[in-house]
């Protein structure tokens, strides 16, 4: 009966400021912060306050159990009300596409520098040597990937894949889906591994390099170099950038694991595990892009010309794209 007496006593001394505390919530989570006046945005932080010492006392007390699961409750509103994010997902996705994504490849530029070189290196070595000899193709694509092209294919079948006929074209969406799927998964692998200081990124990126020069020799080799990038510059720019950005990320990992500076090796590691992050998810939509391409427009769209406009164009669009985009702020 005592309990009960002090319950209701304290309840009653404090019951008026809940429930105006509940009356902003309520407008807040129907119309946002806008719904309040002046007033009544400097009012709520002192109410939420008012609350949580309330709940203290209701806990040290040992006061009715409904008393503290009522205030728990309203607690727990106020407290995404206060401190929540409250940006509308519009500002928030121009803030991260316009702002934040291409700040962050432009201070990780020396690390995206060296994940094309990479690559490019691979590149080169893997035409020179499947140029001078074509059976080394074999030595730098898996069977799986090469999917029975190779150097024993008739350079009509070889063709045949650069220019997808219509009726082979069917179901191109769910493809888009699978390359999707495919390339973010190499791309966050890029990313992940990196956290053995850099170097499993780096092979990563070599053998993709090399899997790249192996594929134009063997087209070259068949007079059919033009047509080979024709097929693969509308998405490549795209898919080949998204790779170079997940590498680099991985590398920017790499580097606070083996030189953290000042700070403690792991606080390093999750400092720029995040900066990196924001290059990944960026990463991500761009190879959404790359797989809408690849799986819908390159198979419908066969003019060579065509297919080199919208290659150059995205590489122009890129390099604009991350070199002035965000500038404004630093």
């Amino acid at each position: 009966m005592a309990m009960r007496l002090r319950s209701a006593v304290f309840r009653a001394e404090r019951e008026t400021s809940w429930r105006e505390l509940e009356r902003l919530l309520r407008s807040v989570e129907e119309g946002g912060l806008r719904a309040l006046t002046p007033s009544d945005l400097v009012r709520l932080p002192t109410l939420y306050r008012g609350t949580l010492s309330a709940l203290s006392v209701a806990r040290a007390t040992s006061l009715d159990r409904n008393v503290v699961e009522y205030l728990e409750a309203l607690a727990a509103r106020a407290y995404l009300v206060v401190h929540g994010n409250h940006r509308h997902l519009r500002e928030a996705l121009t803030t991260f596409f316009f702002e934040r994504f291409p700040t962050a490849v432009r201070a990780h530029r020396c690390e995206l520098a060296l994940a094309w070189a990479l690559m490019l290196a691979g590149a080169v070595a893997a035409f020179a040597l499947t140029r001078t000899d074509p059976e080394r193709f074999y030595a730098f694509v898996s069977a799986a990937y090469a999917q029975g092209r190779g150097p024993t294919s008739s350079t009509t079948s070889l063709r045949d894949v650069l220019y997808t006929r219509d009726d082979l074209a069917r179901g191109l969406k769910t493809f888009a889906m699978f390359l999707f799927d495919h390339n973010t998964r190499i791309g966050i692998t890029a990313f992940a591994i990196g956290v053995a200081g850099g170097v499993p990124t780096a092979l990563l990126l070599l053998s993709n390099g090399l899997v790249l020069g192996a594929f134009a020799a063997l087209y070259q080799g068949r007079a059919l170099g033009p047509d080979f990038w024709g097929w693969l510059l509308p998405h490549g720019v795209t898919e080949l950038t998204a790779v170079a950005l997940c590498g680099a990320a991985g590398f920017a990992l790499g580097q606070a694991l083996l030189f953290p500076g000042q700070q403690e090796r792991w606080s390093a590691l999750a400092r720029r595990g995040r900066e990196a992050g924001v290059m990944v998810l960026g990463a991500v939509v761009m190879f959404g892009l790359a797989a809408l391409i690849e799986g819908i427009f390159r198979q419908r769209v066969h003019a060579l010309s065509l297919r080199y406009a919208v290659g150059v164009s995205s590489a122009a669009a890129w390099v604009f794209y991350f070199g002035f985009l965000g500038r404004s702020r630093p």
